[in-house]
């Protein structure tokens, strides 16, 4: 964002004019840099204590107020930057005011008085102190949003890490859930086949029961045993006489074929 300053007047040696508008133009260039440098120094702090306090606020990588701080970093950079330029340009040219073999002065103007001097080497040295402290500044920001940088690769690694963890969490509770199903499936098949079981054995207890009960009641009718006895006697005779009939008839239709 440039800054609507204009060029430092030239200069000339002993030029009272000269040193005025430039001395005006200085202190513009002081005044606008303290002011820069304090918004500065603030934007510094608050990202040292963001960082140091894990605000999310400090990401420089887009996240929550990340572009907008990364703004407002870099414009306030760049607008100190062309003011030191600029105040260094404006020193230089007051610098030139004063007499040396290689710039005279006017014979006609008025010879700096010891103030102005001073008030020269005065603004010399705050280009210096400005100077370092904006240095200074800029490296404290720089390590703070380097320390933000780390801090947020950590905590993209530790969140992806949960994230995989949970995934494999999620697996295995889901795997753990298809065996106690599997176990609950096997447990009914086993009551099942544990209650078919006791049908059976109860069947079983009921056909003995048939079966000793007519036992029973043919021991106490003797006459339907020996009944019994003489069906199945005739029909064992029947079936004698049935297969020997068979057997004649089948020799009799051999020989007949073999003539």
């Amino acid at each position: 964002m440039a800054l609507p300053l204009h060029s430092p007047p030239s200069s000339r040696a002993g030029d009272p004019q000269s040193y005025d508008s430039l001395h005006r133009h200085a202190r513009s260039l002081e005044d606008l840099l303290d002011a820069k440098l304090t918004a500065y120094s603030k934007l510094a702090v608050s990202i040292s204590r963001e960082q140091h306090g894990h605000h999310t606020s400090i990401d420089m990588s887009g996240g929550v107020g990340g572009g907008r701080r990364e703004e407002q970093y870099r414009d306030a950079e760049a607008d100190i930057e062309e003011l030191l330029e600029k105040l260094s340009a404006t020193t230089g040219s007051l610098s030139a005011l004063l007499p040396s073999p290689s710039n005279p002065a006017d014979p006609s103007a008025a010879p700096l008085s010891t103030a102005q001097i001073h008030a020269i080497d005065r603004h010399h040295d705050v280009l210096l102190e400005y100077s370092r402290e904006f240095r200074r500044t800029k490296a404290n920001v720089q390590s703070a949003l380097d320390s933000a940088d780390l801090l947020g690769s950590v905590k993209r690694d530790i969140d992806a890490y949960k994230a995989a963890r949970t995934a494999d969490q999620e697996a295995l509770l889901g795997e753990r859930g298809r065996i106690d199903n599997s176990h609950r499936m096997l447990d009914n098949t086993l009551g099942q086949a544990y209650e078919t079981r006791a049908e059976f054995n109860r069947q079983a207890s009921s056909l003995a029961g048939i079966s000793q009960r007519m036992g029973g009641v043919l021991s106490t009718l003797p006459g339907i045993n020996s009944l019994i006895g003489l069906i199945s006697a005739r029909r064992r005779r029947d079936a004698i006489i049935m297969g020997c009939l068979i057997g004649v008839c089948i020799i009799l239709l051999l020989s007949y074929m073999t003539r």
